[in-house]
């Protein structure tokens, strides 16, 4: 099985070359659709034509996706969009809280936002790997596991139960969905 992120991106490159090679044909037979989890419909059907494509395309694609995710060093910054004195580790926070604000999904960016505003400032580095790990997942994913609706993955969990994604869901059951208003919106958008 292929995850359902890699079948959707070998799905959108072949659409996308098809486009730009109009002898790459694609067929209904072609076409992939997935959800994410286990439900065994991430399984691509491609030509070998789309597979040599998706071969071609895919380190550059892992590339970007790497570059994207990964914190940047201090000196990477421009000086212009930080204080002189910020260090690596402030920045490294700032960014966090920001990535947890900005999701795209009001509900995740209230709860992750919230959160982290309060909390990321406090963690240890090896929280903070934890967290960066946690953000690092599909809006959805961070979704369903802050508000208990999948189980957190075995890599995220602990036996004492005191995993920083297993605080954010202890926190979350505190503040259910709904309960915000526009004002709280506003003031942890800002914040």
């Amino acid at each position: 099985l292929i995850s359902c992120s890699l079948a959707t991106m070998m799905n959108a490159v072949s659409r996308s070359f098809a486009r730009r090679l109009p002898s790459l044909r694609l067929t209904a037979a072609s076409t992939v659709r997935c959800y994410r989890g286990d439900s065994g419909e991430a399984e691509p059907n491609l030509s070998e034509k789309e597979k040599e494509l998706l071969r071609v395309a895919m380190p550059r694609s892992d590339e970007i996706l790497k570059r994207h995710q990964r914190m940047p060093k201090l000196d990477e910054i421009p000086s212009a969009s930080r204080l002189e004195t910020d260090t690596e580790l402030d920045v490294r926070k700032k960014r966090l809280v920001y990535r947890s604000k900005q999701r795209g999904w009001m509900e995740v960016d209230l709860l992750l936002g919230t959160w982290a505003n309060q909390n990321v400032p406090k963690l240890s580095m090896e929280e903070l790997d934890e967290f960066e790990d946690f953000v690092n997942l599909e809006t959805i994913d961070i979704y369903n596991i802050m508000t208990l609706r999948v189980d957190l993955p075995e890599e995220m969990k602990t036996e004492s139960g005191d995993s920083v994604v297993e605080r954010i869901q202890q926190w979350a059951k505190g503040s259910p969905l709904g309960k915000a208003d526009p004002s709280t919106y506003k003031t942890v958008k800002t914040e």
